[in-house]
């Protein structure tokens, strides 16, 4: 049986950090700095806690919208709630503002598509983003997608938990930069749950390992990974298939 694997987008495939520091940049003379020295535990998210739809408005306290609170890197919460207005509203008016960005590591979607095709996964691409001027933004995401090597990709615009998506879908594996996301894998699936931090390893969250969150360095350290995980399983079907004459 093939893999089913959703990967997130903003932070996992897509930079969304640069373009919004090019903003930032822009808007007020620099952007803030990189993630703080430590990370706090992982929480579950709004969505999670209020099951979906239920918990009001989760980033009116910020300023931000759910959408935009759920694909901003964390370095920008340090700004004012009038410099991520800024921001945000920058990039709402900017056409076609998803399909500007570049890749986390160059070369990683059209990886991602060659590994997806030789290994038999099905793929999703699941993404919260806000809506910006110009076409859908499930439109713009495929066609960025597509235009960084990865040809009919499926992309599902979300809202909520993660983990209910996972267990919706019956995913095997949900990969996500973001530990209150991972955790709601494992809280509402049976999925498995990897996160992709950019930051030092000393900097994880103190008990996501405990919590059965697996990090990894990256999105190229990720593939890494699941190809592993996919040659494991090939081995096995083919040991399977030996012993009863197959």
């Amino acid at each position: 049986m093939s893999l089913r694997i959703a990967f997130d987008c903003d932070g996992v495939v897509a930079d969304l950090d640069s373009a919004l520091a090019e903003i930032a940049t822009r808007l007020f003379g620099e952007a803030p700095t990189r993630r703080p020295a430590r990370a706090a535990e992982p929480q579950a998210s709004p969505a999670t806690e209020a099951r979906a739809g239920e918990a009001g408005d989760p980033g009116a306290a910020d300023g931000l919208t759910p959408e935009e609170e759920q694909v901003e890197p964390a370095r920008f919460r340090a700004l004012t709630r009038q410099q991520q207005h800024a921001i945000w509203e920058a990039a709402r008016n900017t056409e076609n503002f998803w399909e500007s960005l570049g890749e986390t590591e160059p070369g990683a979607v059209a990886r991602l598509a060659a590994l997806a095709r030789d290994r038999g996964w099905e793929v999703i691409f699941i993404t919260q983003r806000p809506s910006s001027l110009g076409d859908a933004t499930q439109l713009q995401t495929q066609r960025w997608l597509a235009a960084h090597g990865y040809d009919l990709p499926s992309v599902y615009v979300i809202k909520g938990s993660r983990g209910k998506v996972a267990d919706a879908l019956s995913l095997d594996i949900v990969v996500d930069d973001r530990p209150e996301n991972c955790l709601d894998v494992k809280l509402e699936s049976r999925a498995r749950s990897i996160l992709v931090w950019d930051g030092d390893f000393a900097d994880l969250p103190p008990n996501a390992p405990r919590l059965g969150i697996e990090p990894v360095a990256g999105i190229g350290a990720c593939l890494d990974l699941l190809s592993a995980t996919g040659q494991e399983a090939t081995g096995l079907l083919a040991r399977i298939k030996r012993l009863m004459g197959a």
